[in-house]
Parts: structure tokens; C-alpha cells; sequence
């Protein structure tokens, strides 16, 4: 498809040992030939494509600016599908801000974020399964989380997705045929054919449905709120999680006002934290405000951590908050404040979460919270090829999929004739389209690319 010439820095802003510009779309060699002279006296273009070529990077008056690499690629052979050029230079912000004002003022222009891999994605070289690996990728926190990223963008999603695809489509395809061409010496549309062709595809979209939350755990992280009473040490823990001093510590009730947020890997297991303000009755409006937020903090929790003060006792207070984080998500009890002798006050008489007793002022008892942790939330390897739902994008487009076809199982089931019930397969199907983004809406793919950094 037609499109203008963008370039952009592929690489982290500052000085560094490299920094890399990208150019894609028409011209896009014909563009750094201005500014690139290689060594070997020949033009870049008279290159075979794919090669680094060594050279001198100039101004537009032809001043000399670095010695650089550079490589070109023709359409369709490129990461975007388009004429490419890349320009590896030493990571001198200003060498870097000169050639790109040099290439704006020759017929490029700025990318926006993610256009790169938008257009390989309009060239048909990605799907959006595939373009949502690239930046999950990039995000990768943990080493399973790489894994997994690098798993989508092979394909095994898309793979999947298309399998489900294929054999709605055959269904349709084979009710059609028959219909069109009665003549014709094909298998008969029947309904206990079309039933078993149902029942498999609604169960090959449950079990891709159900990677779902192991699948955003290992992208994303699992969101943990740290819940208590004032004082029971939520910041002090949040602080021997991440490494650092990241919220104020004091002995005033109520220092904690709003929730902080910081990720930490415990477990093997990404936690994205949320340190939240002491729960409690309180006529601060200030106050009230924090715990409000607290509330909602745990709501939209997938771990809860209830921090209870071990040399304090367990107080009703405690009690109702662990109820009421067990009602809300998987919930771990900690026994802060382990360096100081236990108060001694009767446990309640209810069935409590798995439990710790730890230090955060130490950090004596970390481990077996990371052993809770693991157990909450087992690490299993990705196997190559594994397909798993990493966004809520995704799982949405499966299970609207997956209920187009519980209907058109309803309906056979109720007698509705096949050329009926076959409009919610045909629903089925776009949902599915919207997964790898066959159908999918203009608004929806400018969503996806949004969350891309310039350069990718």
C-alpha cells in the first residue's frame, strides 16, 4: 500500500555506545544516499541489500559527521514490507538529532509511535497478534515473560487463532457447496454433522479461552494490593520488595495517603504492587479519601497481601479486612514485625489464607512469601509453540467467538434450520478475524499501536 517516508531514532534517547535511525517507505535508501557515503566509493543502493556497509555520515553541506554502518532492504523484504534503511551510528544525541534533521529536510518525516510496525501490519507482514508480541517483548520483565512474547511473535497464536478460524470457515464453506451445487457429488449437510464440527470448535475456543489469565500473569505481572491497618508495616514491606526506600516510612498513622505502586519479581512471579493507605474509620476527609482507594486497590487486585502487626495481636479490624480480601482475590496473611516478641492474643477461629510471619524491617521471612507466591502462581516453562491470550483484547475476541457458536449450538438444539444458526458462526468468525485482525476496526489497531515507543 502507498505510503509517505518516516524516519525515527530505533534506539533509547542519551548517549550511548550505539544509537540507531530507521527510515521506511518510498526512497527510503535514495534518502540516506544523501548523507552516507560508503568506503568502497560505490553507492548504497549499489549494494546488495541485507549487508552493512562501512562509511562516512555527513551533514547537508557535507561536513563530516561519524563513521557509521548502514544497511538497506527492498519491498518487500523488510520488517515493514516497504523500502527500508538503517543507519547504526555512535550514540552522540547530537550526531543523532543532526542526521534526522538532515533526513526531514530531505523528504522524511517523524514516525509516530509504533508506525514501523503498524505498517508491517498493513503490509501483511505481522498480524495483531504478532505486532502485540513486539512490545510485549520489549516490556518483558521477567524471563518467562520474554519467553512468552517471543513464543506469540513466532506465530503460535496466530497459528491457533487461524486453526479456529479455518474450521468455522470449512463448515460454512461445506453448507454453501451443497447448497449451490445440489448436483454435485458431495458429503450431505446434516445436522449431526454441523453439531459435531460445533462442539469442537467450542471447545478448541474454551481451551484457548482458559490461557487466558496464566497468559496475562506472565505478560503483565499479577496486581498485588498490600492491605492493613495503619502502621502494620505495608510501606515498610513494599520498600524490602522493590529494593528501595520507594514510600515514606514514619510512626504516624495515616502517613500513607495514596497508593504507590512499583513491580517486583517474588517467586519467579511478576507482582505489579500497590502499597495502599491504612484501612480504618477516620474523619480525615484526606484520609478517607486513601482508603476509599484502598478499597478499590483490592478490587481490582489478582493477590492480595493483608498485613497484620504480629507484635500487636490480631485485632477484630484484621479480621475483617482478611474476610474480606479472601471474598475479593487470592489473599496471603502476613505476620509483619517478626524481630519483636508476639503479642499474645487468641487467633480467630475462621479457616485464614496461607500464611508468612516475616520481617519487611529485615527481610527475615521474604522467602516463604515467595514460596506462597510460586505456589499461588506456578511458573510453568511456555512450551515453543505454546498459543496463550496475553491481553484482554484477545480474550474478549474469543469468548464473543466462542459464544457465536454456543448460540448456533442452542438454536440446532432447538430445531432452528442450519441456514439459519449460521449467521452466529458468521459472527464467530469475525470475532475470530478481530483476534489476528482480519476485521478488526481502525480504532481498535490505533489502540494497540499507541502503547509502541517511536522507532518500533
Amino acid at each position: 500500500m502507498a505510503s509517505d517516508l518516516i524516519a525515527a531514532l530505533a534506539t533509547a534517547g542519551g548517549r550511548s555506545a550505539i544509537g540507531v535511525i530507521r527510515l521506511s517507505g518510498p526512497g527510503a535508501p535514495q534518502c540516506v544516499e544523501g548523507l552516507f557515503a560508503p568506503a568502497d566509493g560505490k553507492p548504497l543502493t549499489a549494494h546488495e541489500p541485507g549487508r552493512l556497509i562501512y562509511g562516512a555520515l555527513r551533514d547537508r553541506e557535507g561536513r563530516l559527521l561519524d563513521q557509521v554502518l548502514c544497511t538497506w532492504s527492498k519491498a518487500p523484504h523488510s520488517y515493514t514490507g516497504e523500502d527500508t534503511a538503517e543507519l547504526q551510528c555512535h550514540g552522540s544525541p547530537m550526531v543523532l538529532s543532526l542526521a534526522l534533521e538532515a533526513l526531514f529536510a530531505d523528504g522524511a518525516r517523524q514516525a509516530g509511535p509504533g508506525e514501523f510496525t503498524r505498517r508491517a501490519f498493513l503490509n501483511g507482514k505481522l498480524d495483531l497478534t504478532k505486532a502485540e508480541a513486539v512490545m510485549d517483548l520489549i516490556d518483558a520483565e521477567t524471563p518467562a515473560g520474554a519467553r512468552t512474547a517471543a513464543g506469540q511473535l513466532s506465530g503460535a497464536l496466530s497459528r491457533r487463532g487461524e486453526a479456529l478460524y479455518s474450521d468455522l470457515l470449512d463448515v460454512m464453506a461445506h453448507f454453501h457447496a451443497v447448497l449451490d451445487y445440489p448436483d454435485e457429488d458431495l458429503d450431505p449437510f446434516t445436522a449431526e454433522v454441523l453439531k459435531d464440527s460445533l462442539t469442537k470448535a467450542r471447545q478448541g475456543l474454551a481451551d484457548l479461552l482458559s490461557t487466558h489469565k496464566r497468559g496475562q500473569v506472565l505478560a503483565r505481572g499479577v496486581p498485588t494490593a498490600i492491605v492493613g491497618r495503619p502502621n502494620v508495616g505495608k510501606s515498610t514491606l513494599l520498600n524490602a520488595l522493590v529494593g528501595y526506600e520507594r514510600a515514606i516510612v514514619t510512626d504516624i498513622p495515616g502517613t500513607t495517603r495514596d497508593t504507590v505502586e512499583e513491580t517486583c519479581v517474588l517467586g519467579g512471579v511478576l507482582l505489579r504492587l500497590m502499597d495502599t493507605a491504612g484501612v480504618r474509620e477516620t474523619a480525615d476527609p484526606v484520609e478517607k479519601l486513601g482508603v476509599e482507594r484502598s478499597q478499590r486497590a483490592m478490587e481490582q487486585a489478582g493477590l492480595i497481601l493483608a498485613v497484620v502487626d504480629r507484635s500487636a495481636g490480631f485485632t477484630a479490624e484484621d479480621l475483617d479486612l482478611v474476610r474480606r480480601a479472601m471474598d475479593t482475590a487470592p489473599t496471603l496473611l502476613i505476620y509483619n514485625k517478626a524481630d519483636l516478641p508476639p503479642a499474645l492474643s487468641p487467633m480467630p477461629m475462621i479457616a485464614l489464607p496461607d500464611s508468612a510471619a516475616l520481617s519487611a524491617k529485615t527481610g527475615e521471612g521474604l522467602d516463604k512469601l515467595g514460596e506462597l507466591v510460586a505456589k499461588l502462581f506456578p511458573n510453568r516453562e511456555v512450551g515453543e509453540g505454546e498459543a496463550l491470550l496475553t491481553n484482554a483484547r484477545q480474550a474478549e475476541a474469543v469468548s464473543r467467538a466462542k459464544t457465536g457458536v454456543e448460540r448456533a449450538l442452542s438454536a440446532l438444539e432447538n430445531g432452528v434450520t442450519p441456514d439459519a444458526l449460521l449467521t452466529d458462526v458468521e459472527e464467530a468468525l469475525s470475532a475470530l478475524g478481530e483476534l489476528t485482525g482480519k476485521t478488526v476496526r481502525e480504532d481498535i489497531t490505533g489502540r494497540i499501536f499507541e502503547r509502541f515507543c517511536v522507532g518500533k
